[in-house]
């Protein structure tokens, strides 16, 4: 069976594609379909320059995680491939890798509290220690849960050196609540892209002079967990979590990750060019199909842009300036 990515811009650049296809000798209209799907695919894995899950080392939980608390709210599926953090009125739960990594490709699928789940957030970050520490080094994805029908609203932050300030927020092209999707991150010296299904929705690019905006010195571990943030996180903190609703369960599967393995004093792996595709030339820039999904997700998506916040900041942080597009 044929199956096409939900995607928002696959489906109409697979139709496009399909349509600037000559006929083949007497093939059949699902043959053109299949043909073309699979050039599709081929083509846009070269542009992306986005190694294929297969190409990724993955693990167990054991493997790469360690909880950090609450370990009765942590639990797995029987096959122990899929993990769930629930949060009741009493804690949530997180955990963290056992590694740290200075630059690469992290990825994993998510899906999210079903149903009212105002109040409730679902972490998924990278940061250089456990806890909110004033000179810390991070990047976060946050899931905002809110009331049921509405829309969940995804919020990214980049820190450096304990200062952040840089939200932006998006809404979605797709429940997920419903099904798993991946979200993932790019991280190299010259840009972090954050990524959904393989769209990019974010670029936060390096000027490459010593700044205070690019996080680039410090490894980071990886994080995830769920909590409770009705002071703030839905309509600002007035719509508050319905705790008749609890537990509150997120579900994760398929952590991967190509990175660069922090080893005291300095690992060799965050210097070359030559061995680690998330450090070669291509992945210091969006590919052109790329730009093309990100101008997608800025035409419809952005809800808040820091960037384009003058209320806030009336000088406009440096970063703003720096063209994703570059």
């Amino acid at each position: 069976m044929l199956i096409i990515s939900h995607h928002p811009l696959t489906g109409i650049q697979l139709r496009n594609l399909i349509c600037s296809l000559p006929p083949r000798p007497s093939s059949s209209k699902m043959e053109r379909w299949v043909w073309a799907y699979f050039l599709f695919i081929a083509a846009l894995m070269a542009a992306s320059c986005i190694p294929s899950e297969s190409a990724i080392s993955k693990g167990s939980f054991e493997d790469n995680f360690s909880i950090m608390w609450s370990e009765e709210h942590f639990k797995t599926s029987e096959d122990g491939q899929i993990w769930y953090l629930s949060l009741d009125k009493e804690t949530g739960c997180g955990f963290q890798t056992k590694q740290r990594y200075r630059f690469g490709w992290f990825s994993m699928k998510l899906k999210l509290v079903g149903g009212d789940s105002a109040g409730v957030v679902t972490a998924y970050y990278m940061c250089t220690e456990n806890g909110a520490g004033p000179t810390r080094d991070e990047l976060d994805f946050e899931f905002l849960g809110n009331r049921t029908g509405q829309p969940y609203l995804i919020q990214t932050n980049v820190y450096k050196n304990g200062t952040g300030g840089r939200e932006m927020r998006h809404m979605l092209w797709f429940d997920p609540t419903e099904d798993f999707h991946t979200y993932s991150i790019l991280w190299n010296n010259h840009q972090i892209v954050f990524f959904v299904d393989r769209v990019p929705i974010r670029v936060h690019k390096n000027n490459g002079e010593e700044n205070n905006f690019f996080p680039n010195e410090k490894p980071m571990y990886l994080f995830s967990s769920i909590w409770n943030a009705d002071d703030w996180a839905t309509r600002g903190g007035l719509e508050k979590t319905d705790w008749k609703k609890a537990p509150f369960v997120s579900s994760y599967k398929d952590f991967s990750v190509d990175g660069c393995q922090w080893e005291d004093p300095y690992p060799a792996c965050v210097s070359t060019t030559t061995k680690n595709w998330w450090d070669q030339y291509q992945a210091w820039h969006l590919s052109d199909s790329q730009k093309m999904d990100y101008a997608w997700v800025q035409r419809n998506l952005v809800i808040y842009d820091y960037c384009k916040d003058t209320e806030r900041y009336p000088t406009l942080p440096v970063e703003c300036s720096l063209s994703p597009w570059d």
